[in-house]
């Protein structure tokens, strides 16, 4: 199975299902046979820098089983690539955690996004489980952790924003990311052209560029939103918490790294910074700006998974 080996599939192999997604790089779909797996496929292929994808399948292949595991918890990671003639069309994931969607009124289901942390809650989203203080801010830990995971394994998400992370307060407070075929690892280019979502974007980045900093720069926007629960705040404006989701010291400290956040590209704390200050710890370092971190993979030695044939999915 590719999904377990990262091998190519050929597209002709892959009997495709339902269209349940729609955006500005491609479609997604079920896959007969396969539950829990979807196709993206890209709307413009010749444009996909298929090595870039082959890396970031690498990524997932070269942890161990447990730690493979948590990985798919909390990211739709690419399985594998999907080709065509030669041509990478696409790539398998995951499908989201069912603790990650909700029921509307009508009945349907739906992925439960960062939006619904940003706003009050509505009418229409009786079926989204609204947190309490304590685990708002826990939503807010688990997504500072996973970003810093993927730095430390040196990778730049990119696309962060409120339709690109999944949450969750049940069984446990936890989130997920979408689209992580836009990150990246430092050092290599990306599988198609950056992308940044309105509101969402590193205004002091250099033009086209999507780096750690930026990345840092975004985490820094997520974790003031979802604890202020405001859509629009942005570091160096007004930063108001939530009644009772940080305590006096974490507050300050929130604080703190949210106004160095809006410093010079290049200076944005980062996610182990976050991490302690969220943790209310007495002390927090507000370190110089530090280089990209190097892919934790030997690149020299790195090997993708190639095309070793149909791969064909029993239906």
């Amino acid at each position: 199975m590719s999904e377990v080996d990262g091998t190519d599939v050929e597209l002709s192999s892959l009997p495709l299902l339902d269209k349940i997604g729609d955006g500005g790089q491609g479609e997604v779909h079920t896959v007969s046979g396969r539950p829990g797996v979807l196709y993206k496929s890209y709307r413009e292929p010749h444009r996909v820098d298929g090595e870039a994808l082959a890396g970031l399948v690498s990524v997932r292949l070269r942890l161990g089983v447990a730690e493979r595991a948590g990985w798919d918890e909390s990211a739709a990671w690419p399985l594998s690539r999907v080709v065509n003639g030669g041509r990478v069309t696409g790539f398998l994931m995951h499908d989201a955690p069912a603790s990650m969607r909700w029921t509307t009124c009508a009945g349907s289901s739906k992925l439960t996004e960062l939006a619904f942390l940003l706003r009050p809650a509505k009418p229409a989203w009786q079926g989204v489980l609204q947190p309490t203080p304590g685990e708002r801010l826990a939503v807010v830990v688990a997504l500072a952790e996973l970003l810093d995971r993927l730095h430390r394994t040196g990778l730049v998400f990119g696309d962060l924003s409120q339709a690109n992370v999944l949450w969750t307060v049940r069984p446990a407070p936890a989130v997920h990311l979408l689209d992580c075929d836009g990150a990246r690892l430092t050092g290599s280019g990306p599988v198609l052209a950056q992308a940044d979502t309105p509101d969402w974007n590193d205004p002091l980045a250099p033009p086209g560029l999507v780096s750690v900093d930026s990345d840092r720069y975004k985490a820094a926007l997520a974790i003031g939103r979802i604890l202020a629960q405001d859509a629009y705040t942005a570091p160096g404006g007004p930063f108001v918490p939530l009644p009772g989701v940080l305590d006096e010291r974490r507050e300050n400290a929130v604080r703190a790294l949210y106004g160095k956040a809006a410093g010079p590209y290049g200076t944005r704390p980062d996610l182990g910074q976050w991490r302690v200050a969220l943790a209310g710890r007495e002390q927090i370092k507000l370190a110089a700006a530090q280089p990209e971190p190097r892919p934790v993979l030997d690149q020299s030695k790195f090997e993708g998974p190639r095309n070793r044939g149909s791969i064909r999915l029993r239906g």
